[in-house]
């Protein structure tokens, strides 16, 4: 009775050395998370941060957004974001891919060689999806959608299927160029991705 009693205060000292672990995610993305246009006290990751720190006090977000980036740009700065402190990854790329019409194959391909990157350093990943403007035809909007469900069933990531869910084209939550998220816009990004972030750090506790 004494060592199972043992055993169990073990396991219950493991469980809260475990949550009280500081957690450190990379939010790898283009303008929509740099948070162009906005106060740096408006970005994404630093609002996401905050609305969460009450349930994780030790949790950091690094804001790794840089405005125009494709995803072969993320790819190509990935290596010196990962720092050695990173423990999960927020990958939010595409939006400029889409919105130049680049061969959706070539954005796919740098979105794989990030997963492969993250796989390599055994990182848990959120994918935040996007989604094509329909002016660019059903084909490549096809394409283009699709490739963020593919990538997470392949490397078996979560998935938020779109980033500006509820946001896009609603004037009262973008800035005036009807691209950008207002502060107002990225509130409602994080009330409605803060679910699968506390899952991918529910992903990096497991590990």
């Amino acid at each position: 009775m004494v060592r199972i009693l043992i055993v169990i205060a073990t396991l219950m000292l493991s469980i809260q050395t475990a949550l009280a672990k500081p957690i450190t995610l990379l939010a790898l993305g283009d303008s929509l998370t740099s948070g162009l246009g906005l106060e740096a006290s408006e970005a994404f990751p630093v609002k996401l941060e905050a609305a969460l720190k009450s349930r994780y006090p030790d949790l950091q977000i690094i804001n790794g957004g840089v405005s125009g980036d494709t995803a072969v740009d993320g790819l190509a700065r990935l290596d010196w974001a990962l720092t050695e402190d990173v423990d999960g990854l927020i990958v939010e790329l595409g939006a400029n891919d889409a919105l130049r019409g680049l061969d959706v194959s070539q954005t796919e391909t740098a979105l794989n060689g990030i997963m492969v990157k993250a796989q390599l350093r055994n990182l848990p990943v959120l994918i935040l999806g996007m989604k094509a403007p329909p002016n660019m035809g059903p084909d490549y909007v096809a394409r283009f959608d699709g490739l963020y469900p593919r990538l997470a069933a392949k490397y078996q990531a979560l998935l938020y299927p779109f980033y500006l869910d509820g946001v896009a084209a609603n004037a009262s939550f973008n800035q005036a160029d009807g691209i950008h998220p207002n502060g107002r816009g990225v509130d409602v990004i994080v009330s409605k991705v803060m679910p699968s972030v506390e899952e991918l750090i529910g992903k990096e506790r497991l590990k």
